[in-house]
Protein backbone atom coordinates (compact mmCIF):
# COMPACT_ATOMS: atom_id res chain seq x y z
CA UNK A 1 0.00 0.00 0.00
CA UNK A 2 1.64 3.95 -0.38
CA UNK A 3 0.77 6.04 2.06
CA UNK A 4 0.22 9.60 1.05
CA UNK A 5 2.70 11.08 3.75
CA UNK A 6 5.51 8.41 2.69
CA UNK A 7 8.75 9.40 0.88
CA UNK A 8 8.39 7.50 -2.64
CA UNK A 9 11.28 6.75 -4.76
CA UNK A 10 9.91 7.44 -8.37
CA UNK A 11 12.40 8.10 -11.12
CA UNK A 12 11.90 7.45 -14.79
CA UNK A 13 13.95 4.73 -16.36
CA UNK A 14 15.25 4.57 -20.22
CA UNK A 15 13.08 5.56 -22.92
CA UNK A 16 12.48 2.89 -25.26
CA UNK A 17 12.97 3.25 -29.29
CA UNK A 18 10.43 0.82 -30.27
CA UNK A 19 7.18 2.26 -31.42
CA UNK A 20 5.38 0.50 -29.16
CA UNK A 21 6.97 1.40 -25.90
CA UNK A 22 7.61 4.88 -23.64
CA UNK A 23 8.43 5.85 -20.51
CA UNK A 24 8.56 3.40 -17.61
CA UNK A 25 8.73 4.83 -14.04
CA UNK A 26 9.78 2.69 -10.96
CA UNK A 27 8.35 3.52 -7.93
CA UNK A 28 9.13 1.76 -4.69
CA UNK A 29 7.23 2.19 -1.02
CA UNK A 30 7.75 2.22 2.13
CA UNK A 31 7.72 -1.57 2.64
CA UNK A 32 9.45 -1.87 -0.29
CA UNK A 33 6.94 -3.22 -2.62
CA UNK A 34 8.53 -2.26 -6.50
CA UNK A 35 5.78 -1.01 -9.49
CA UNK A 36 6.63 0.34 -12.32
CA UNK A 37 4.08 2.68 -14.89
CA UNK A 38 4.71 2.58 -18.48
CA UNK A 39 3.73 5.58 -20.15
CA UNK A 40 2.94 4.35 -23.95
CA UNK A 41 3.32 6.58 -26.82
CA UNK A 42 -0.34 6.11 -27.60
CA UNK A 43 -1.40 7.24 -24.43
CA UNK A 44 -2.22 3.92 -22.09
CA UNK A 45 -0.32 3.13 -19.51
CA UNK A 46 0.34 -0.14 -18.05
CA UNK A 47 0.65 -0.82 -14.57
CA UNK A 48 3.41 -3.71 -13.20
CA UNK A 49 3.29 -4.70 -9.71
CA UNK A 50 6.45 -6.99 -8.82
CA UNK A 51 6.55 -9.80 -6.33
CA UNK A 52 7.60 -8.93 -2.79
CA UNK A 53 9.76 -12.30 -2.38
CA UNK A 54 11.29 -11.66 -6.21
CA UNK A 55 11.14 -7.66 -7.15
CA UNK A 56 12.38 -8.64 -10.35
CA UNK A 57 9.04 -10.94 -11.11
CA UNK A 58 5.92 -9.06 -12.26
CA UNK A 59 3.31 -10.41 -10.33
CA UNK A 60 0.48 -8.11 -11.92
CA UNK A 61 0.06 -6.00 -15.32
CA UNK A 62 -2.40 -3.82 -15.67
CA UNK A 63 -2.92 -2.34 -19.14
CA UNK A 64 -5.32 0.74 -19.03
CA UNK A 65 -6.74 3.31 -22.10
CA UNK A 66 -5.92 7.16 -21.34
CA UNK A 67 -9.55 7.14 -20.47
CA UNK A 68 -8.96 4.73 -18.10
CA UNK A 69 -5.75 6.28 -16.71
CA UNK A 70 -7.45 9.92 -16.20
CA UNK A 71 -10.29 7.38 -14.07
CA UNK A 72 -7.36 6.40 -11.95
CA UNK A 73 -5.67 9.42 -11.49
CA UNK A 74 -9.07 11.12 -10.63
CA UNK A 75 -9.27 8.31 -7.80
CA UNK A 76 -6.04 8.48 -6.75
CA UNK A 77 -6.15 12.50 -5.97
CA UNK A 78 -6.81 13.85 -2.45
CA UNK A 79 -9.86 15.78 -3.53
CA UNK A 80 -11.07 13.56 -6.29
CA UNK A 81 -14.50 14.74 -5.55
CA UNK A 82 -14.09 18.50 -7.22
CA UNK A 83 -11.94 18.75 -10.17
CA UNK A 84 -11.52 22.63 -9.17
CA UNK A 85 -9.24 21.63 -6.12
CA UNK A 86 -6.39 22.50 -6.32
CA UNK A 87 -4.75 21.98 -3.14
CA UNK A 88 -4.84 21.04 0.48
CA UNK A 89 -2.44 21.90 2.91
CA UNK A 90 -2.47 20.09 6.35
CA UNK A 91 -2.96 23.55 7.55
CA UNK A 92 -6.71 22.85 6.26
CA UNK A 93 -6.62 25.42 3.62
CA UNK A 94 -7.74 24.51 0.29
CA UNK A 95 -6.81 26.56 -3.22
CA UNK A 96 -10.09 25.80 -5.54
CA UNK A 97 -10.38 27.45 -8.91
CA UNK A 98 -14.07 29.98 -9.50
CA UNK A 99 -15.03 30.56 -12.56
CA UNK A 100 -17.78 33.34 -13.11
CA UNK A 101 -20.30 32.96 -15.82
CA UNK A 102 -21.26 35.85 -17.56
CA UNK A 103 -24.45 36.46 -16.44
CA UNK A 104 -22.57 36.38 -13.02
CA UNK A 105 -24.12 39.33 -10.14
CA UNK A 106 -20.52 39.93 -9.72
CA UNK A 107 -19.73 40.93 -13.67
CA UNK A 108 -18.52 44.20 -14.24
CA UNK A 109 -17.94 45.23 -10.31
CA UNK A 110 -15.43 45.43 -7.88
CA UNK A 111 -13.55 42.80 -6.41
CA UNK A 112 -13.90 44.23 -3.12
CA UNK A 113 -17.73 44.41 -3.28
CA UNK A 114 -17.08 40.81 -3.29
CA UNK A 115 -16.02 40.88 0.55
CA UNK A 116 -14.24 37.71 0.52
CA UNK A 117 -12.22 38.89 3.01
CA UNK A 118 -14.62 39.54 5.58
CA UNK A 119 -17.76 37.58 4.78
CA UNK A 120 -16.10 34.09 3.95
CA UNK A 121 -13.11 34.79 5.27
CA UNK A 122 -11.20 33.67 2.34
CA UNK A 123 -8.23 35.13 -0.21
CA UNK A 124 -8.67 36.18 -3.77
CA UNK A 125 -4.90 35.10 -4.84
CA UNK A 126 -5.16 35.70 -8.60
CA UNK A 127 -7.21 36.20 -11.62
CA UNK A 128 -7.22 34.10 -14.42
CA UNK A 129 -8.49 36.30 -17.80
CA UNK A 130 -8.14 34.48 -21.19
CA UNK A 131 -4.73 34.04 -21.42
CA UNK A 132 -2.91 36.06 -18.61
CA UNK A 133 -3.05 35.79 -14.79
CA UNK A 134 -3.50 38.68 -12.27
CA UNK A 135 -1.76 37.66 -9.25
CA UNK A 136 -2.94 39.73 -6.35
CA UNK A 137 -5.54 41.61 -7.62
CA UNK A 138 -6.47 44.66 -5.50
CA UNK A 139 -10.12 45.33 -4.29
CA UNK A 140 -10.31 48.00 -7.17
CA UNK A 141 -10.02 45.32 -9.59
CA UNK A 142 -13.00 44.75 -11.86
CA UNK A 143 -14.46 41.44 -12.27
CA UNK A 144 -15.49 39.63 -15.83
CA UNK A 145 -17.61 37.04 -16.70
CA UNK A 146 -15.28 33.73 -17.72
CA UNK A 147 -12.49 34.94 -15.14
CA UNK A 148 -11.39 32.46 -13.06
CA UNK A 149 -10.67 33.18 -9.30
CA UNK A 150 -8.18 31.58 -7.33
CA UNK A 151 -9.97 31.63 -3.82
CA UNK A 152 -7.69 30.35 -0.85
CA UNK A 153 -9.23 29.62 2.72
CA UNK A 154 -11.42 26.89 4.91
CA UNK A 155 -13.15 24.53 3.42
CA UNK A 156 -16.06 26.19 4.83
CA UNK A 157 -14.99 29.62 3.54
CA UNK A 158 -14.10 28.21 0.29
CA UNK A 159 -17.68 26.57 -0.31
CA UNK A 160 -18.85 29.96 0.93
CA UNK A 161 -17.30 31.88 -1.52
CA UNK A 162 -18.44 29.77 -4.43
CA UNK A 163 -21.94 29.92 -3.13
CA UNK A 164 -21.33 34.13 -3.36
CA UNK A 165 -19.80 34.27 -6.57
CA UNK A 166 -22.10 31.72 -8.21
CA UNK A 167 -24.73 34.30 -7.76
CA UNK A 168 -26.54 35.59 -10.99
Amino acid sequence: MIHPKEEIHARPADEFDSPDIGVRYDLTTREHRRLSVVTHRDGSRTVNVYRSDDPDACAQSVRLSSAETASLIDALMPAHHSPNILHTTDLGLVAERVELSAHSHWNGRLLGDTRMRTAPGVSIVAVLRRAGAIPAPAPDFRLAGGDTLIVIGTREGVEAAVAILGRE
